[in-house]
């Protein structure tokens, strides 16, 4: 699993060559790639543009605007391998979980092509003789997007597929761990675009930067909705500063969810559930079991029992081997994620060295 390979096959080795944001893979620390922040103004800049291209896509019949999501579903099934890899690469997912977060967006690709031609509204009895009510949904204008790192591309499918045959425009800032995979996803939805043929300029723009990129999409009126995926502490300041405005916000955020255990459960069936809720994604669901034990009688002996059980299930875990061939075997279920980048880069300081399992040199 090359990275330049990878990054050649989607199109965007040249915009990976150079910037101030570097990408590590948390898979094995290696630089993949340097991404140029957009400054404050170029933001501004791509608000103005999708503001522009909405006043026309909205007009564009819902049936044909489906289109557009159509071509982008085609455009991501021929791209799925080299999509998911690079979700992989930045991640730490193992290559099966990347190659499932794209088959979500095809998915909701899918899903928007239909509603497309199922916005339907309502006919409404009127008291009034010779009078009816219709109901008729409009579009809100800018969809701006703000993903995290743990699903870098199907978060933004879900927002961007439905807000596309709805008839708004999309401003995508995606995660500072993620900008490749943000990237590769516009480079795909631009021939896609392409395809289309007539499509507003600024429909849709993907702007990498930090919180003073987040800060301007977030307080900016221009911004109608705003979808935001991250931490609870990162939701309570765009809930706070959309609302400011009047805005309209939708948030998806992190947290833990705890697993309850009774003493009469089946606790092989229950290892494995809380387990992948555990250890998926690279640890990085946004739902997270934390597994207790409850049971008004043997407590401790339903405590021990589902202890031992755990621990079994660990010796049966393949835990990655910190290389991308580790990633990319079936058979690993566990890889380093995005967040121990940081952790890897401090042992590069250090001049630690050490061999993996599989034989690959770190």
């Amino acid at each position: 699993m090359k990275a330049s390979a990878i990054l050649s096959e989607l199109g965007i080795s040249h915009l990976a060559e150079a910037g101030d944001i570097a990408v590590h893979s948390p898979i094995n620390g290696e630089l993949i790639g340097r991404v140029a922040s957009r400054t404050v103004a170029e933001v501004d800049a791509a608000l103005a543009s999708a503001q522009k291209a909405y006043a026309s896509w909205r007009d564009v019949p819902a049936p044909r605007r489906g289109e557009l999501v159509r071509l982008l579903g085609n455009k991501l099934r021929e791209q799925k391998h080299a999509l998911g890899s690079i979700i992989t690469l930045e991640t730490g997912k193992i290559l099966q979980e990347g190659l499932g977060e794209v088959q979500e967006m095809i998915d909701i690709c899918d899903f928007a092509v239909g509603l497309s031609r199922q916005l339907y509204g309502l006919t409404i009895a009127s008291e009034r003789p010779g009078h009816r009510m219709a109901e008729t949904w409009h579009p809100l204008g800018v969809c701006t997007i703000i993903s995290a790192f743990n699903f870098p591309a199907a978060v933004w499918s879900w927002n961007a597929a439905l807000a596309l045959v709805c008839g708004n425009a999309v401003v995508w800032k995606p995660s500072e761990k993620t900008p490749l995979t943000a990237l590769a996803v516009d480079k795909i939805l631009q021939d896609a675009l392409k395809e289309f043929g007539d499509a507003p300029e600024g429909l849709t723009s993907v702007v990498n930067g930090g919180r003073d990129v987040g800060a301007k999409l977030v307080a900016d009126p221009r911004s109608n909705i705003v979808s935001a995926t991250g931490s609870t502490e990162m939701g309570r300041a765009v809930g706070v500063e959309v609302a400011r405005r009047f805005g309209r916000s939708i948030l998806e955020l992190g947290g833990n969810n705890a697993g309850i255990v009774s003493g009469s459960a089946d606790m092989e069936l229950a290892l494995r559930g809380i387990v992948f809720s555990a250890v998926g994604t690279a640890r990085s669901a946004l739902h997270v079991a934390a597994p207790s034990v409850r049971s008004r009688k043997r407590v401790r002996q339903s405590r021990r029992t589902f202890e031992g059980a755990v621990q079994q299930g660990r010796d049966r875990q393949s835990v990655g081997a910190g290389c991308a061939d580790g990633a990319a075997d079936r058979r690993t279920v566990v890889q380093p994620h995005a967040s121990g980048a940081r952790r890897g880069k401090e042992r590069r300081r250090q001049g630690v060295r050490r061999r993996a399992s599989c034989g690959c040199r770190q």
